[in-house]
């Protein structure tokens, strides 16, 4: 009998179509910042695109040995994993706040040293808050609707590492809020208590806000607001919507036939084309259909996957877990994507394992990994059930 084509794809563990999506993802983040990275290269290496694409290639490869080692983990080792981590991440977010490395006005980064790596401490925080808010609620499932034993207990939480990460990052901080919600109402917190806690947060948020643009304790502040109003006039401001003005212009010069690998003209004036920018570069070069729609299918079947795991198990911190690092996943590469088509203000979101980037793509190969965990667990407790029919 003949063995099969590809035989180490055929002995993947787990999931095999998030493994699938998982590479094509990877394949096309080579392709795109191949190409795309020459711009950085001449402002740092000389104009030399293979010191920058060395990296990216070592920080992918390094990505997939943390995807293979944590699919190797059990479930019951992810939860305690994250009630671990929660207060490191914590200390790193202060740490970062108070002492981070500035880069693109931004204090978001520590920087690691002896090995020049800038770490992105909110990349970590908002995998560990999922997981964590995922493994709270299934320890009180019993519980859900007493507000005293679930909404208060996790809604300081999440706040914690919300507002943590929102002086620097807003956009992340409003996504990472966004994603704990969701949960819990999968949960099945109640509706009334989810709304009467989000009309309070709006509040809070607001005055916050406020009392920053009076005695300058929020520096970004007004980098935000200048991006919202600039957005809500449609660009009026040219200098402002620079970036969003020039991926338009280079989705719009891909059009539906790609011009081919190499061929993108963008990375010449797009600003970070290999990294916030990526997805208009892409659709440059490989047009609207055989490279935009690939990835937005690419991320829906990711989410899908997950809906898959999260609907076939009998654990809710599988459930919980699986749905959450799903939307997480898609509603970041959504909003890089709204970026670049101008549905969203500018963000400064990568694309999930597609974007240039170091830690970032090390967290999201863990995420990756995670959800080929869960769905190894899902297999077995599938097969436990058949075997007892």
């Amino acid at each position: 009998m003949r063995e099969p084509k590809f035989k180490i794809l055929q002995n993947l563990p787990g999931d095999k179509k998030i493994w699938y999506l998982a590479m094509l993802l990877a394949v096309i983040s080579i392709l795109a910042v191949f190409s795309s990275v020459s711009s950085l290269a001449v402002k740092n290496h000389g104009g030399n695109p293979m010191v920058q694409f060395s990296k990216h290639i070592f920080m992918l490869g390094l990505g997939f040995g943390v995807m293979i080692f944590t699919s190797k983990v059990k479930v019951k080792f992810i939860e305690v994993f994250a009630r671990l981590a929660f207060i490191p991440c914590v200390g790193l977010l202060l740490f970062t706040l108070l002492y981070g490395v500035n880069i693109n006005s931004a204090s978001r980064w520590i920087s690691i040293p002896f090995i020049g790596i800038n770490f992105q401490s909110s990349d970590l925080a908002k995998v560990v808050l999922v997981i964590f808010v995922a493994r709270f609620l299934a320890l009180k499932k019993d519980h859900i609707k007493n507000k005293n034993e679930v909404l208060f207990p996790i809604g300081w939480r999440i706040l914690l590492i919300v507002g943590l990460i929102l002086p620097a990052n807003f956009s992340t901080a409003a996504m990472l809020f966004v994603v704990a919600v969701s949960i819990l109402f999968f949960a099945k917190v109640p509706v009334k208590q989810l709304a009467i806690s989000l009309v309070l947060m709006v509040a809070v948020g607001y005055g916050t806000l406020k009392l920053g643009s009076l005695n300058d304790s929020l520096p970004r502040l007004k980098t935000w607001v200048s991006r919202i109003e600039n957005f809500s006039d449609g660009g009026a401001d040219t200098q402002k919507s620079y970036q969003s003005d020039h991926a338009k212009i280079a989705i719009a010069s891909g059009g539906i036939i790609p011009k081919g690998p190499g061929n993108g003209v963008s990375r010449n004036f797009l600003p970070h084309p290999y990294s916030d920018m990526i997805y208009a570069f892409i659709i440059e070069e490989y047009g609207a259909i055989i490279g935009g729609l690939l990835i937005i299918l690419c991320y829906l079947g990711i989410l899908y996957r997950c809906m898959i795991i999260a609907g076939n198990t009998s654990e809710p911190f599988v459930a919980y877990t699986a749905l959450g690092l799903g939307i997480l996943i898609c509603m970041q590469a959504f909003i890089n994507m709204g970026v670049s088509v101008g549905l969203f203000p500018v963000t400064g979101q990568p694309l999930p394992l597609v974007s240039l980037g170091g830690t970032s793509t090390i967290i999201t190969c863990f995420v990756f990994g995670v959800l080929i965990s869960l769905s190894k667990h899902q297999l077995k407790e599938k097969e436990a059930q058949v075997a007892k029919a």
